[in-house]
């Protein structure tokens, strides 16, 4: 067993303590986000690496914050890119969290090679899923890859080569990598940390982000495990959360690279054991220059 700070566990090995020493960052998500035209990035006030730009998606009708995160001391342009995706109510900005330090602190150490997330708006309560007007999931497939592309990232294919996600961004992360295999273009990594995975429809119908039961069932990722592959997987929730047993579920039946269940609720202060984690099993499963 290992801390967050040393090598990840091996395959299919599941961490029994939590992880100590990670710094509590804020949020920390200042500037001005609303004025920037989406030809000129605006670094955050706290944050010298990280950018916001205002991007009109088509697959959402409206305009979306697109917040790309860099280790420091890294040339940016060709980065491979890995999507952040946030949780219900919540949105790209807070996705920052304390990613870009974790992030450059690994890098600097040598723990993992250079890479950026990409965090974007994909709404307040839908599962990253197609609604009325409304398809995020749409966005991620159809225009992030266009909008890497305009700003030379995501290697020469300007595809995201991972995904990851925290609460309702979890089950967004496992649709998208299971609509990434079906289109032919699996990704290399995905991980997700205290992932919204509901085991019954009376408990999903209270957050109405789904027009029925089989609406639901079609992308529930507790229900499409084989779809999956032999992605990498990366788990992380804390035993006091309320998405304990669903995500329990998920680890029997996934048989994920790397779990942990730990002490720990729904809230920020698992996410900050969770996250430094997150970031080095994602580093970790880089694929070769060329490849993705």
């Amino acid at each position: 067993m290992r801390d967050s700070q040393g090598p990840l566990l091996p395959r299919r090995s599941v961490l029994a303590a939590g992880i100590t020493g990670v710094a509590a960052l804020g949020l920390g998500v200042g500037g001005r986000i609303g004025s920037a035209p989406p030809e000129t990035p605006v670094a955050l006030s706290t944050e010298s690496n990280v950018s916001v730009e205002r991007l009109y998606s088509h697959a959402r009708n409206c305009f979306i914050n697109f917040v790309l995160m860099f280790p420091k001391g890294v040339a940016r342009q060709g980065l491979p890119v890995c999507l952040m995706l946030h949780g219900r109510f919540g949105d790209a900005r807070k996705s920052v969290f304390g990613l870009p330090d974790w992030l450059s602190d690994a890098v600097a150490a040598r723990r993992i090679p250079p890479f950026a997330f990409l965090a974007v708006d994909g709404g307040g309560n839908n599962y990253w899923h197609r609604r009325p007007n409304d398809d995020p999931l749409w966005m991620l497939l159809g225009e992030v890859p266009r909008w890497l592309a305009e700003r030379n990232l995501g290697g020469s294919r300007h595809q995201p080569f991972a995904s990851a996600g925290i609460s309702m961004g979890g089950f967004g992360t496992l649709l998208y990598a299971r609509r990434r295999r079906e289109m032919g273009d699996p990704l290399s990594a995905a991980a997700v940390v205290s992932p919204a995975l509901i085991t019954s429809w009376p408990e999903m119908r209270k957050r109405k982000a789904f027009g029925n039961e089989a609406e639901w069932a079609a992308i529930d990722p507790l229900r499409h495990i084989k779809s999956l592959g032999d992605l990498p997987l990366g788990v992380w929730c804390g035993t006091e959360d309320r998405f304990i047993e669903g995500t329990r579920r998920f680890i029997q039946l996934a048989d994920p690279d790397y779990a942990s269940t730990t002490p720990g609720g729904h809230n920020s202060r698992y996410y900050r054991k969770a996250l430094p984690e997150l970031v080095n099993f994602i580093g970790g499963k880089l694929p070769n220059p060329g490849t993705k």
